[in-house]
């Protein structure tokens, strides 16, 4: 019999190589890169105001100026930033609190979607400053006010996000819930809410800045201390440099409440970045 031929043993894959390139988010890259754009907007900041002066100093001050008006009373600026971040925060968490359970609800009865949904959008589409002399009225001076300003500024991205999330469970994740028997109860814990979650905190990224603007809208209109009581006095009279710092330090609170925001998703959902990718 003829002798029969070696069967060829396929050769195995190589292992694939690791990209060598640094991972998005990670490294010095992660505070480098904000602080060269900070120093790009300073430099421009600069060349309009001081060198080619297109810019009237009663609209912007150069850079100078704006410092020296915060060092001269530095105490009473970071009181004023301590005011409109606490309202900020407390109504950002008020509106959490209700645009998930919100959300919960119009994810749970497509009745409720369709009786609600129209009438959430018409609440979100008036413009929240002209409520606010009625909240003044209603609500007095103070804190109750600019909440309430921040809570109607930034709760419908919740709502949308936490609805939206809830009602795109992947419809594998869903089958193999349903292979498992397990219950409604079960595959809510388990599935449903663990997949909404990246889409929720969406939502909360987007109404974060929301927020700080809420706060400052309030305050315009009926707060009694806070970065935007502090924009309406300065105004009255004309000194615009503590405007601006009034206006930057709106700005560097918002920056850390995001990306205080962006720290807890990253250590609520690690597997997120994991399984995803920008390529």
């Amino acid at each position: 019999m003829p002798a029969s031929k070696p069967v060829p043993v396929p050769e195995p894959a190589p292992a694939p190589v690791p990209r060598s390139g640094p991972r998005r988010g990670t490294g010095a890259g992660t505070v480098l890169l904000p602080s060269a754009g900070l120093l790009v907007a300073l430099g421009v900041w600069w060349l309009l105001t001081s060198v080619l002066t297109v810019v009237h100093p009663a609209l912007l001050p150069p850079p100078g100026a704006v410092l020296s008006a915060f060092t001269a009373t530095p105490a009473r600026f970071l009181e004023h930033t301590g005011d409109t971040t606490v309202e900020t925060v407390a109504g950002f968490a008020l509106s959490t609190v209700c645009g998930v359970l919100i959300g919960l609800s119009l994810a749970a009865s497509p009745l409720l979607e369709r009786m609600f949904t129209p009438l959430l959008v018409a609440v979100n589409a008036v413009p929240k400053i002209a409520l606010g002399p009625l909240l003044v009225g209603a609500l007095g001076w103070g804190q109750k006010p600019v909440l309430t300003m921040v809570f109607l500024l930034c709760f419908f991205p919740i709502v949308l996000s936490t609805a939206t999330g809830l009602t795109s469970t992947p419809a594998d994740l869903a089958e193999l819930a349903r292979s498992l028997d397990a219950s409604r109860w079960q595959t809510f814990r388990k599935v449903r809410l663990p997949a909404a979650l990246p889409q929720i905190f969406v939502g909360l990224k987007v109404a974060m800045p929301l927020a700080a603007i809420g706060a400052v809208i309030g305050e315009f209109q009926a707060g009694e201390s806070g970065l935007g009581y502090l924009i309406v006095q300065a105004g009255g009279v004309g000194d615009v440099a503590t405007a601006w710092v009034a206006i930057i330090l709106i700005g560097l609170v918002s920056i850390l409440l995001y990306f205080a925001l962006v720290l807890l998703e990253r250590f609520a959902l690690p597997w997120v970045r994991e399984t995803t990718t920008r390529d």
